[in-house]
Order: structure tokens, then C-alpha cells, then sequence
């Protein structure tokens, strides 16, 4: 059990934790939705942290904040190994630190349902199509072999097509599961002509850029770029900080 912890600033601390990539334009956009934060929520202190490759790591920016409360949110779409092992593995190394710190839940759906996924996390995959008209889309992801978070993944793909009212695959740009080239052809096979692809990447980097690729080549008529500091995404991220703060009460 924790000791009990004197908090002694009451402005509390707002930890965002990306993947991480040796790609700069990735900590590029990270930084950049940690700036969207900042100014839709001044009474928080945002700071942006990495779990690989960039840095600084989330220890060291947890160690950085004195006597705090902290929420650190994953800049994860999945609840895949990194959702489930690493960060957990974080809050257990920051036991001692004087900062008392809640993980809050990842971006996307955890599980298949109504309700399951924000609202919020569809109207910026829509808002990042690049156009209109398109009669099949295909949510493009990075992958993971984590059986039950490639399974939230086809349920976003199928709310998505829901909401704009067109058929819907979903691709994987490592791991199992088909390509996006694959995914639009089987869309085009399957009568629709003008395919776009939604990018369910919270960040540029390899696995995005081969996705676009895979889905140019395949005859697909958009390709959206990643979520980066789409305004919706800066208010899911209110909405996960909300509901830790909410489990944390009911955890006292």
C-alpha cells in the first residue's frame, strides 16, 4: 500500500505518454497536441512523455513535479502490451516519487459495444478525411498481435463506416491481419468505387507512411493524415483525465 502523500501544489499535473518513434515528425506531433492541451486547459500542467526511442520517459517527468497529483494518459488507441504491462509497470515505479499519480484509460474502445467508443475519437477520424463522396472506407492501423485489441480495432472500423454510411474494412500495417492495399481492393471488389482511407494513427511515422503507400497503389481516392491535434482529440483526453479523477475518488 502507497503511503499517504502531502500534495502540496493544487494545480494538478497532466502526463501525456506516447509510443515513441525514431521518426521525429512523430514527438513533432505529439508536442503539438501537448500544446492543444495547454491551451484548452490552463489549470492543468501538460507535459509529454515517451515510452521509446524519444525522450524523456514518464519517470523522469513524473520525477520532475514535485508534490503533486498527476494523470498520465495513454496517446494509445489499443489496450495492447503497452497499454497493459508498460504503463501499469510505470505507476508501480513511481510509488515512491511524492508526486500520487492515476492512469487514466487509453484513447480508443476497450471492448466491443455501444457506447464503447467516444464520440469524440469518430469525428476526428472524420474530420481528418481529406473529402467527400467517397463510397467505402478502410480504418488503417498499425497493428498488433494482441487478438482482443485487433478486435477493438474492426470495432471502430465498423462504427466509422457507420457514421458516414458507407461499407468499411479495416488494415493492419504490421502484424496479422490485410494490408491496406488489401483492404481497399477487397472494397472496390466488392462494388465500391471511390475508396478513402482513415488513418487510426495518433502520429506520423513508418507504419502510417507504408499504410498511405499500400493504399495509394490500390487505387484509393483519399488518404487521411493522422489524428495529431484534431480538437476532438484534445476533448477525449478531458474526458479520460475526467473519468480517472472519477476512480481515483471512488478508490479513497
Amino acid at each position: 500500500m502507497r503511503s499517504a502523500r502531502l500534495i502540496t501544489s493544487p494545480r494538478p499535473a497532466v502526463v501525456l505518454v506516447a509510443h515513441g518513434s525514431r521518426d521525429p515528425r512523430a514527438a513533432a506531433s505529439t508536442e503539438a497536441l501537448a500544446r492543444a492541451v495547454r491551451r484548452a486547459r490552463p489549470e492543468w500542467l501538460v507535459r509529454a512523455a515517451y515510452l521509446d526511442h524519444a525522450g524523456p520517459r514518464p519517470l523522469e517527468v513524473l520525477g520532475s513535479l514535485g508534490s503533486r497529483r498527476a494523470v498520465l494518459v495513454p496517446l494509445l488507441l489499443t489496450s495492447a502490451y503497452h497499454g497493459r504491462v508498460d504503463l501499469p509497470a510505470v505507476l508501480a515505479s513511481a510509488a515512491d516519487l511524492p508526486v500520487e499519480v492515476t492512469l487514466a484509460g487509453v484513447l480508443g474502445p476497450v471492448a466491443e459495444g455501444p457506447g464503447r467508443m467516444s464520440r469524440l475519437l469518430v469525428e476526428a477520424l472524420v474530420r481528418r478525411l481529406p473529402m467527400e463522396g467517397f463510397d467505402g472506407v478502410v480504418l488503417a492501423a498499425a497493428g498488433t498481435r494482441d487478438p482482443v485489441a485487433r478486435g477493438t480495432v474492426e470495432y471502430a472500423a465498423a462504427v466509422l463506416g457507420a457514421r458516414l454510411g458507407v461499407p468499411s474494412r479495416v488494415s493492419y500495417s504490421s502484424g496479422v491481419g490485410p494490408r491496406a492495399g488489401e483492404a481497399v481492393r477487397a472494397l472496390r471488389a466488392a462494388g465500391s468505387a471511390r475508396v478513402a482511407v482513415a488513418g487510426y494513427f495518433l502520429a506520423p511515422g513508418l507504419l502510417y507512411d507504408q499504410a498511405a503507400a499500400s493504399a495509394w497503389e490500390a487505387g484509393a481516392v483519399a488518404v487521411a493524415e493522422p489524428l495529431g491535434d484534431a480538437p476532438e482529440l484534445v476533448g477525449l483526453i478531458g474526458e479520460r483525465v475526467a473519468a480517472a479523477g472519477v476512480r481515483r475518488l471512488a478508490a479513497a
